[in-house]
């Protein structure tokens, strides 16, 4: 024990030696520089010189050769986010992937994927499509390109869709696992469509329901067409759904809010610094002026579709139904640079008719922005209507004098909260495992013929009439998922979803949506709202 004791003063010199040796090497740093006999002249006293200074020093003074144009294009994504959480540096190889989502098409073999098990699978094709053509089906793995193995844990996203897409008229050699079989594919890459209007069909009778999932190049044409359709069908009601639509291009917004609104309404206004007020108005020659118009917004509606649902419900123009939306009300200006990369700066800020400036703070960095939505989580907001705090000193009055709030993002006028009941661990482990997902492709190739014959009603009518979840836990068994006891409303999303996944492999979203929808919370809450919307109005008749 008095040995052992003996050695802790040892130690504590040693310490307080290494601390000071330690010490001696940081100061050092200042000590060990050779000083220029002159400083570096500047131009001015400005930023910009001082850094084409420091550069230049670098380049060459520095110890080791380093390449100045690989340091600037690390340097400026961390200076442009500096500025706030939407202005973006799009680097020269990024700027054709990263510009695709506002475009309405592209060069590709047309077919839609998902990834399970490192695999890639085909979940549909696109009609007409050089996939299609050849004969190419749902279901179908991917398991080469360009005669190179394409499974395993490095395949993702980006991965694909740079090996599949390409310019139109070239080639791409694909080979394809389909059961047991691998078949060998030749495809040349043609204009693939790109389609922001998921889908537009009649969810009651006099009710339409359109899907929006971006504001993109031919959105707007795409929403007259789908309105067409609904119109043809007798539709006087329209549902605009744009929950986790993030937004796009401010043009397409304006020509579609237009449609809804009367001559000289104001649809939304920008302004900036360097901007002056732009005031965006109604022409009045919209065809849907005499549409009921009810949008559907949550927590991931942003940007554009902030725009859409503050310009109708400003103007009294329609019911905004579902959750606060995002808040981003900053306006990008994408600006070009010789090399081929890009600036997004944001120039100013959206507000909607009212005065309300869309865009929610971000004084304490990108960090927190981005955390807004999980502390809405934790503070009840997505679950309850009345755990949204409003800014007394933001309060602001509709076209027809009623009092919307500010302080970012849109409240809609009906609250839906988030359900949370259907959520439970063996069905995060059937979606998470990718087992509800392949269940539904197998079975869907299984009885092709079958569900093929039938019409998209007659196909979902018999898909909703048939039980899948002894077969589903079957599976789900077979591919390592224990079986368990499922409450009710557990059995109900699990069937819900197969057999929309299913309907979706055979007719696509026209069958998808359908089922999907039926037992959507913020649909029936809809529903419930446009009936006695009409019987009020027919008791006032």
């Amino acid at each position: 024990m008095k040995k052992k004791h003996l050695w802790i003063p040892i130690l504590m010199a040693i310490s307080a030696i290494a601390g000071t040796f330690l010490g001696k090497i940081a100061a050092s740093t200042s000590n060990s520089i050779q000083v220029m006999p002159q400083s570096i002249s500047l131009t001015g006293n400005n930023g910009s010189n001082k850094m084409q200074a420091i550069l230049e020093l670098i380049r060459s003074q520095y110890v080791d050769s380093i390449g100045i144009d690989t340091l600037i294009e690390d340097i400026i994504p961390k200076v442009v986010a500096k500025l706030d959480p939407h202005s973006v540096y799009i680097p020269a190889k990024d700027f054709e992937r990263v510009n695709e989502d506002l475009k309405s098409d592209f060069g590709g073999i047309g077919v839609m994927f998902s990834i399970t098990d490192d695999t890639v699978r085909v979940i549909s094709v696109v009609s007409g499509g050089p996939s299609s053509l050849l004969g190419i089906m749902p279901g179908d793995k991917i398991i080469k390109v360009d005669g190179q193995k394409f499974v395993g844990d490095s395949i993702n996203n980006d991965l694909v869709m740079s090996r599949l897409r390409g310019e139109i008229g070239t080639q791409v050699s694909i080979t394809i696992m389909r059961d047991t079989r691998t078949i060998d594919y030749s495809i040349t890459r043609n204009v693939i469509p790109i389609y922001s209007v998921e889908v537009a069909y009649v969810i009651e009778p006099g009710i339409g329901y359109m899907l929006i999932d971006r504001f993109a190049e031919k959105t707007y044409e795409e929403m007259l067409k789908g309105i067409a359709k609904l119109r043809a069908e007798g539709c006087q009601t329209l549902i605009v759904d744009l929950r986790g639509n993030s937004g796009g291009l401010l043009d397409v917004v304006i020509n579609m809010c237009n449609e809804f609104l009367a001559a000289n309404d104001l649809i939304v206004y920008t302004e900036g610094v360097h901007h002056s007020r732009e005031d965006a108005r109604a022409n009045g020659i919209g065809t849907c002026q005499n549409m009921n118009v009810v949008v559907l917004i949550d927590e991931f509606s942003a940007s554009a579709s902030e725009i859409f649902a503050g310009a109708i419900q400003d103007n009294d123009r329609g019911t905004i139904i579902g959750r606060r939306s995002f808040g981003k009300g900053l306006v990008q200006t994408q600006l070009p640079l010789r090399d081929n990369s890009a600036l997004r700066l944001t120039v100013a800020r959206y507000h909607t008719p009212s005065g309300r400036c869309i865009q929610r703070p971000y004084d304490d960095g990108t960090a927190h922005y981005y955390d807004d939505l999980y502390k809405r989580y934790e503070n009840g907001e997505l679950f309850e209507a009345d755990s949204v705090k409003f800014d007394e000193t933001q309060r602001f009055q509709t076209k027809g004098g009623r009092t919307v709030f500010g302080g970012g993002g849109i409240m809609p006028d009906i609250f839906v909260p988030r359900d949370t009941t259907k959520i439970s661990d063996y069905l995060y482990k059937l979606r998470a495992k990718g087992i509800l997902y392949r269940f539904s492709i197998e079975y869907a190739n299984q009885h092709r013929n079958e569900l093929s014959a039938l019409t998209t009603p007659q196909l979902i009518e018999h898909l909703c009439a048939t039980n899948l979840l002894p077969n589903i836990k079957q599976y789900a068994t077979k591919h390592g998922l224990s079986d368990k006891k499922l409450s009710v409303a557990e059995q109900k999303v699990i069937n819900l979803e197969a057999r929309a996944y299913i309907a979706r492999n055979i007719r696509d979203n026209e069958a998808f949506y359908p089922i999907l929808n039926s037992d959507d919370p913020v649909i029936e809450k809809t529903l419930n709202f446009l009936h006695q919307q009409n019987q009020t109005n027919n008791t006032k008749q």
